[in-house]
């Protein structure tokens, strides 16, 4: 049984006693008689205040939608936004309402979810209020073994890639953030409630429970496996699924050959998928109710799937067959490509040549970093 963070509160009464507290959350964000934080640490010890991410700390914002300041209609706390046009970052005068700042949502393992960016922003300005943080840490649902893709380079940091990590990073919350205040050398109190009953090498599935949509666009844990290679396609003029029942797990346009693409990419045998042709019109995002074809990435074996692998093989062969393929523009006043910032370097459709040399790349890469991170671990 995987006992998380937000289940041990008893245990470390002592951190949370006496304080101000205020909570980071979303609806993952449930021990294991799916109550929420944000009811057990009302009633345990009364919330000052709530910090909501991307989506709400209820869900109920879309995503990239802006999050207002607000008060929580089940409990009247007040909920101060970290995902404002104008900052993602916690301001004096909210963290004036508190003494500690609790981090609790389920994290999906990939460096451009951006409740990672979130929580690293709400580490530093912790530290430089002299506030606690504490981290109610959850398993990393893709495992805390395999690490793949690329180091993110300094010049594409952004909310999308908030820290050098490569895309992939086999990290929990916990053991992320006690890494960013060592290499940051933050002056912070951290404290993390570590989970109990997970070994590095499981995945979700294999201590099974509820899966809770981290958001709407990963209502399956097969999803969220294929998310950290099938995100870049958010950087091309392609549909990777949003608008429809498969996101991440479908990709297309109208201008796609889905037979020859799933023949082709089924050709190089990936290890642990299956490409299917699929034809679908998506309800909403790119390609709005426009015809589509493309394929269906089918997990075979969820062990062996390397999904940036994936990602970047299909993306590449997107490219060489489709003469209407196109990498999507900098976003309105910027310079970087939305796939850039995505992928964390220039590296994609520019001087590498093919998936082959790219790859071997961000193989180096991985493996540099899966050792640099082993100190950090709490889970053996």
């Amino acid at each position: 049984m995987i006992i998380n963070g937000i289940d041990r509160i008893e245990e470390y009464d002592s951190l949370f006693r006496g304080k101000r507290l205020g909570l980071i959350t979303s609806p993952t964000g449930l021990n294991r008689n799916g109550e929420t934080a944000i009811r057990i640490l009302h009633k345990r010890y009364g919330l000052s205040a709530l910090f909501s991410p991307e989506h709400g700390v209820r869900g109920n914002m879309a995503a990239g939608a802006p999050v207002d300041t607000c008060t929580d209609e089940e409990t009247g706390i007040p909920v101060y936004s970290l995902y404002r046009k104008d900052s993602k970052h916690m301001t004096a005068d909210m963290l004036s309402k508190v003494d500690a700042v609790v981090y609790d949502i389920q994290d999906v393992g990939a460096r451009f979810y951006t409740f990672i960016s979130t929580m690293l922003n709400a580490l530093e300005d912790c530290a430089e209020a002299g506030k606690t943080f504490l981290v109610l840490d959850r398993p990393d649902p893709l495992d805390g073994l395999t690490v793949e893709g690329n180091l993110l380079k300094e010049e594409y940091r952004s909310f999308v890639g908030a820290y050098p990590l490569c895309i992939r990073y086999g990290l929990t919350a916990g053991e992320l953030a006690r890494m960013a205040v060592s290499q940051k050398k933050l002056d912070c109190d951290l404290r993390v409630v570590p989970c109990a009953g997970w070994e590095r090498r499981m995945q979700f599935a294999d201590y099974g429970g509820v899966w809770v949509p981290p958001s709407l666009n990963l209502p399956t844990f097969e999803t969220a496996l294929l998310y950290p290679g099938m995100c870049l396609f958010e950087g091309t003029n392609y549909s990777e699924g949003r608008g429809t029942a498969n996101p991440f797990a479908v990709v297309g346009a109208p201008s796609v050959n889905a037979p020859a693409l799933a023949k082709e990419m089924n050709r190089k045998k990936l290890p642990g998928v299956w490409f299917r042709p699929v034809y679908f019109t998506p309800a909403s995002s790119k390609h709005e109710g426009v015809f589509c074809s493309g394929v269906q990435v089918h997990v075979t074996d969820r062990h062996l799937v390397r999904p940036v692998d994936v990602g970047v093989r299909l993306l590449y062969e997107c490219m060489r067959e489709d003469g209407e393929f196109r990498f999507l523009p900098p976003f309105s006043g910027g310079k970087r490509r939305a796939i850039d910032l995505l992928s964390g370097d220039r590296l994609i459709g520019g001087r590498i040549g093919g998936a082959d040399e790219l790859l071997s790349s961000y193989h180096a890469e991985s493996r540099s970093f899966q050792e640099q991170t082993k100190e950090y671990r709490i889970y053996q």
